[in-house]
């Protein structure tokens, strides 16, 4: 019987640790609100990742701008290839959009690559 009695112990000690603890009284006043509510959504790890994330858009959009594309007109010379019009439409700029969106989601993606490989997510 003393076996068993063990295994029971145990087995109530298990429980115990698995039961869900109870949910935390709210907080009272607006203030303690405030801040529970920045704490809980993490709002300001959120800004931060925005704002980075605009600077990094604006850092690769350069990237393409002012690297990338001249060597795309140093390719095909003589042709102002944003200016290609057909009809209302403007195909060249519509072009170049797409060149650039591509461009930047390459860098991007190798971003992305390089930063998983070093253990950075």
């Amino acid at each position: 019987m003393v076996k068993e009695d063990e295994i029971l112990e145990e087995l109530k000690r298990i429980r115990t640790l698995i039961e869900p603890k109870p949910a935390p009284p709210p907080p009272k006043g607006f203030w303690a609100e405030f801040l529970d509510f920045l704490s809980k959504y993490k709002v300001m790890g959120m800004a931060v990742a925005f704002i980075l994330g605009l600077y990094l858009g604006a850092l690769v959009k350069a990237l393409v701008d002012d690297l990338i594309m001249p060597i795309v007109q140093f390719a095909v010379p003589n042709v102002a290839w944003e200016a290609i019009e057909i009809g209302p439409f403007r195909v060249g700029h519509f072009a170049g959009a797409v060149i650039t969106f591509i461009i930047i989601a390459l860098v991007v993606f190798v971003m992305v690559k390089i930063t998983r490989r070093l253990g950075v997510e």
